[in-house]
């Protein structure tokens, strides 16, 4: 039976390219890769099927970095903004490791990795300023590329999340939202958890039939074991948190 969710994604993908961004895979280092979406001018068009893009240009417009949460990849999640966003910047949108294309060897699972293999992939497309917008998990990522690169990001735009989770945030949420465990809520292996899971996360309820459900959890919830210590590696002592005094412009909505 086809996925329906893996059968849209063609056309999703084309309606990102007709929106002016383009598929990129970058090499952070031996062992470590991260997909992502790209302006379509900053790359060259191969003209045989089977060659890689190259980088060819530097954004010529504001940067706007868009970084995704834990339910679904970037393009997914972003699908519905990228339209009128490339009117007026450049837009990157990464999948984070372990999500989409994106892999590493590596065992570090930290905001704090993920925040320095995004970083370093944007130097290497040429970004040197840009205003990142991080969702959820990505808003954790967002707020670490804030704090340790400073001269990189100028700005935040951050949604659902918060600076960290600390233990006693994390205990008392969990048990606000009647789970028992992070890879309960958000690593759902059934279509009763999806719907559980999206109707904290969707700012209006969303009503699919069951069949999609189980098409998302069948395409988007891979890599369920690295996922799990994302997860784990998410969560730090209260005693241990540092709240940096951000010099960017930061803007946070909140779902209510």
């Amino acid at each position: 039976m086809v996925n329906l969710v893996a059968a849209q994604k063609p056309l999703i993908h084309g309606l990102m390219k007709m929106a002016g961004i383009r598929p990129y895979t970058i090499e952070i280092e031996s062992g470590t890769t991260m997909s992502f979406w790209v302006p379509s001018e900053t790359i060259s068009k191969p003209k045989k099927k089977e060659a890689k893009p190259q980088i060819i240009a530097k954004p010529t417009k504001p940067v706007v970095v868009l970084v995704h949460g834990f339910a679904g990849e970037g393009i997914v999640t972003w699908q519905f903004q990228v339209g009128a966003l490339t009117k007026k910047y450049s837009v990157y949108i990464p999948d984070l490791l372990f999500f989409g294309g994106s892999e590493t060897d590596k065992t570090e699972r930290s905001p704090r990795f993920q925040a320095e293999c995004l970083v370093t992939a944007l130097r290497k497309l040429g970004v040197e300023k840009c205003i990142v917008v991080g969702f959820s998990y990505g808003g954790m990522v967002a707020f670490k590329m804030a704090e340790m690169y400073p001269e990189l990001v100028q700005a935040m735009v951050i949604s659902g999340s918060i600076l960290a989770m600390t233990d006693s945030i994390s205990a008392t949420s969990l048990q606000e939202l009647g789970f028992s465990s992070s890879s309960e809520l958000l690593l759902p292996n059934s279509v009763k958890g999806l719907k559980a899971l999206l109707s904290i996360a969707a700012y209006k309820k969303l009503w699919f039939p069951d069949r999609l459900h189980k098409d998302f959890l069948e395409v988007m919830f891979t890599n369920r074991k690295e996922r799990g210590e994302l997860l784990e590696g998410l969560v730090v002592s209260n005693k241990d948190i540092n709240i940096p005094n951000f010099p960017q412009t930061t803007r946070r909505w909140h779902n209510v």
